[in-house]
């Protein structure tokens, strides 16, 4: 069975989070603040520069923006 879902990454851009998963908004606003969704930077910055940039260690928010994307694959 192939994965049709790609896990977001530290490389993932903040935007492409944003566009492709919609589902992890609440995710996205906890950690980096509803500003991300106007923010011309959001699209080149990745997870982990957004992660630095709020004191936050990266693997907490990836781990928690996959795990909602996993549940929204296996619960539609």
């Amino acid at each position: 069975m192939t994965e049709d879902i790609k896990k977001i990454k530290k490389k993932t851009s903040i935007g492409e989070v944003i566009k492709q998963y919609p589902e992890t908004e609440a995710v996205v606003k906890k950690y980096f603040g509803a500003g991300c969704f106007t923010c011309p930077g959001s699209k080149t910055e990745d997870i982990a520069f957004g992660a630095t940039m709020h004191n936050i260690d990266p693997e907490v928010i990836i781990k928690e923006l996959n795990d909602v994307i996993e549940k929204k694959k296996t619960n539609p």
